[in-house]
């Protein structure tokens, strides 16, 4: 069985679809003029955590000038700001700040995915794209041997979650889990499936998600692995 990191190295070197390599590139040479100085990553952006994790969150996309730009999933933007500020409030993640590769996060329990691994335009992944970065999500679940939790952040991430899992050969439930924020389903091969709204800044902007809801996801992850 191959390594996360022999994983890793695969994404980083896809081009399997050209729109997103089109863009992505696009982005790291026109940059954003705050981030002029930076040496943008412009590449598919891999999992990051810790191979013996027993918690699996799985987001969406790199965003344009966070992910794309860091080269680390949820670095540099404000999504990632919430994301690792609740990782570290309940003991995943050494600090709460996720600002660049060196800058000393480290996650303990926890490994981060994402739907599609390079940023799209208009945040909108097309079908296809997500179809093709499907095959990571079901290596990483193969690689976790010790998954016992997932949060998806978001009702795609919670759907291409389902589907991974069917195309791994596991039953889903009938009916099928559907998605909320703070729902929580107990799957037949012993994963406790845990949904989240995005942490987007259209949802944190508006109040949609608020930073007691979204804490309270990781404080019943953090339940149930205490089990």
């Amino acid at each position: 069985m191959r390594s996360l990191d022999v994983l890793n190295d695969q994404i980083s070197s896809c081009t399997a679809c050209p729109r997103l390599v089109a863009y992505r590139q696009a982005i790291a040479t026109k940059k954003r003029k705050q981030f002029r100085d930076w040496t943008y990553w412009g590449r598919p952006v891999p999992g990051f955590g810790d191979p013996d994790a027993r918690l699996y969150v799985l987001g969406l996309a790199p965003a344009a000038h966070g992910g794309n730009r860091t080269g680390r999933v949820f670095t540099g933007d404000r999504s990632g700001d919430w994301l690792y500020e609740a990782l570290h409030g309940y003991g995943f993640a050494n600090q709460a700040l996720s600002q660049h590769r060196n800058d000393g996060l480290k996650l303990s329990d926890c490994y981060i995915g994402a739907t599609v691994r390079c940023a799209p335009p208009g945040n909108k992944p097309a079908p296809e794209e997500f179809e093709a970065c499907r095959p990571f999500i079901r290596e990483e679940l193969r690689l976790l041997r010790g998954m016992k939790v997932v949060v998806t952040l978001g009702k795609i991430a919670f759907d291409h979650y389902l589907k991974a899992c069917r195309e791994e050969g596991h039953r889903l439930p009938s009916p099928l889990p559907i998605f909320g924020h703070g729902t929580v389903y107990r799957l037949p091969w012993e994963i406790t499936l845990i949904g989240s709204y995005h942490p987007s800044q259209q949802n944190t902007f508006t109040g949609r998600l608020t930073r007691p809801m979204f804490h309270a996801v990781f404080r019943r992850a953090r339940t149930c692995l205490s089990r």
